[in-house]
C-alpha cells in the first residue's frame, strides 16, 4: 500500500469548468497526482426552469449528455493511466439548487436525476457500487447565501448514509464537519487552473479504483493536505 494524492471534485468544459478533460488530465498528471475524479454538474429541473434557458446555455449536463460524457471520461481514464499512471474515476455532481443540496456520485455507470430526494440519490449511487459524497455542506458564498446547506441542516439524519463528507473544499475548511467525526475527504472543487492550489485528500491504499473506493468507505487511513504548488512526485 502507499499514500495516494487525490482530488475527487473536478469540473471541466462539460459543465462550468474552464479546462477540457484532457487539459485536466495533463495538469494533474504532470503535477504528480495519483487519483482524480471528474464530476461535472447535472442540474435539477426546477433550477433550469427558473433560469429560463436551454440546458446547452447553462454550463450543465442533462440525461441526453450522460452517455457521451461517460464515454469521454473512460477514454481519458485510459490516457491518464497510460501516460501518467494516474487513476481517473468518472463521476458527476448532482446539483439541486431548488432543494439546496449538492452530491458527488463517483464511479457510477447510469444516469441519476438530481430531482430525486437525497435518500433516493444515495440509494441509486450505492446500487451502482458508487461512492456518495456530501459536497461543501457548510459553505456560504460571498453574499451570505448557502446553496447547499440542506445537507448540514439535516446532517443527523443523513450522516451515516453518505460514504464521506467534504471537510474541506478549495480554500474552506469546515471545522464543524470535522468535529462531528464523519467520514471525510477534502477536494478542490476545481473549475480553473488556479483552483489546483487547494485542499486535497491523501488515502493509504492500493492504486486501483476498488481499493480507493473502499478506503473512502473505511476512512481509517485518510488525511487532508493543503497543496500550494510544485511537483508532488519526482
Amino acid at each position: 500500500m502507499q499514500w495516494l494524492y487525490c482530488d475527487f471534485h473536478i469540473h471541466t468544459t462539460w459543465s462550468d469548468g474552464n479546462c477540457s478533460i484532457d487539459e485536466v488530465v495533463d495538469l494533474y498528471g504532470e503535477t504528480g497526482f495519483d487519483v482524480i475524479a471528474i464530476t461535472d454538474h447535472v442540474l435539477d429541473s426546477g433550477s433550469i426552469e427558473r433560469y429560463g434557458k436551454p440546458v446547452s446555455e447553462l454550463s450543465v449536463m442533462d440525461r441526453q449528455d450522460f452517455g457521451a460524457y461517460q464515454e469521454a471520461l473512460w477514454g481519458a481514464a485510459r490516457r491518464a493511466w497510460e501516460r501518467y499512471g494516474m487513476l481517473l474515476i468518472p463521476g458527476v455532481e448532482l446539483t439541486n439548487n431548488t432543494q439546496r443540496y449538492h452530491i458527488l456520485a463517483l464511479d457510477i455507470k447510469e444516469y441519476i436525476a438530481p430531482d430525486l430526494s437525497v435518500e433516493e440519490i444515495i440509494e441509486s449511487i450505492h446500487r451502482q457500487q458508487g461512492i456518495s459524497v456530501a459536497c461543501h455542506p457548510y459553505f456560504r458564498n460571498h453574499s451570505g447565501e448557502d446553496p447547499s446547506f440542506y445537507l448540514w441542516e439535516n446532517h443527523e439524519r443523513l450522516a451515516s448514509l453518505f460514504d464521506a463528507w467534504e471537510v474541506a473544499n478549495r480554500d474552506d475548511l469546515f471545522n464543524v464537519v470535522g468535529l462531528k467525526k464523519f467520514n471525510y475527504i477534502a477536494n478542490s472543487d476545481f473549475h480553473e487552473r488556479r483552483h489546483l492550489l487547494s485542499w486535497k485528500t491523501l488515502l493509504r491504499c492500493e492504486k486501483n479504483v476498488e481499493s480507493v473506493k473502499e478506503a473512502i468507505r473505511k476512512n481509517d487511513q485518510v488525511s487532508l493536505f493543503l497543496y500550494r504548488g510544485g511537483k508532488i512526485r519526482p
